[in-house]
């Protein structure tokens, strides 16, 4: 699983089957499509009582979360087949991802606007007539998509005061008007899910609160989290409307934000190594997290 340039979504449908021969005990789903018709895929792995959600690449110039995620899963399936220790996690959770939320939004960052997308015209249009799309955050109406959920979601329409689609901070012309944002919530719905991580760049920051709708418990996760990556443990405020936020308030659970490596978005590919070596711990430590956290 290489990729010089950046991690899109051809190259994520070429993983995503790659892993389903490799690990037959993995399965593949589709969970919803983009705005353009892609498949949103999400990845099952694990047999055990407790569930856990991971996703990545919310945002469009984020796609390094894609990959960072996908290697993890490969990393995991291989532990499974050896015996290797953390294989007994299999037993212990069930595991779904959700390795790129954004596909037409990854694609336009990376590769730009194509002739015959329907949105062409506008799209140059929303991001100041300029070609290059490498700060887009948006999917591909201009909406930031991890500003869609429905918490709050008035009071980070009127903070971020952003009237109409843009490559990122404009919430949507309503909750879930988005089938990416949508399908997300739609999954949490259906599933029980005991914990839940969005990853995204940058910052090797841990978001874990949502205005005191987390459980009491949830701190100390997040502190373990930072144990095993290095990254701070941040206690939010002045954001509201985001998929953890959403997930905090609406069950009660445990939800984190993972802002990963450091730098300018997008983070350079060839930052990839060291990134990982800092999110790997941490995916694995929110395998391991009980509910409720053993006290320290």
């Amino acid at each position: 699983m290489e990729r010089i340039s950046g991690y899109g979504y051809a190259q994520l449908v070429q993983d995503y089957g790659w892993l389903l021969r490799k690990y037959r005990f993995m399965s593949g789903h589709t969970i919803g499509r983009s705005v353009l018709g892609r498949p949103i895929v999400a990845i099952r792995c694990g047999s055990g009582p407790r569930l856990v959600h991971m996703n990545a690449s919310f945002h469009a110039n984020e796609w390094m979360t894609s990959a960072l995620l996908m290697r993890f899963l490969d990393e995991w399936g291989a532990a499974c087949l050896t015996g290797a220790p953390e294989a007994r996690l299999y037993r212990e959770v069930t595991l779904w991802a959700v390795p790129m939320v954004n596909p037409d939004g990854v694609e336009l960052s990376l590769y730009g606007v194509s002739k015959d997308n329907p949105y062409r015209s506008k799209l140059l249009e929303w991001n100041g007539g300029n070609e290059a799309f490498d700060q887009w955050k948006a999917n591909i109406r201009g909406v930031d998509l991890n500003d869609q959920f429905p918490a709050h979601w008035e009071e980070e329409l009127r903070r971020r005061g952003t009237k109409g689609p843009s490559p990122r901070d404009y919430p949507g012309p309503y909750p879930l008007s988005e089938p990416e944002a949508r399908a997300l919530a739609a999954m949490a719905l259906r599933f029980p899910f005991d914990t839940v991580l969005a990853l995204h760049t940058q910052g090797k920051e841990i978001y874990w609160n949502y205005r005191d709708y987390e459980p009491p418990y949830a701190e100390r996760l997040a502190d373990r989290l930072g144990r095993a990556s290095g990254y701070k443990p941040v206690k939010l405020s002045g954001s509201d409307a985001g998929f953890k936020d959403w997930f905090i308030q609406c069950f009660r659970k445990p939800g984190f934000t993972i802002e990963a490596g450091e730098g300018v978005n997008p983070l350079p590919y060839a930052d990839f190594p060291a990134i990982y070596g800092e999110v790997r711990p941490l995916l694995l430590e929110a395998l391991r997290l009980h509910d409720p956290a053993p006290a320290l």
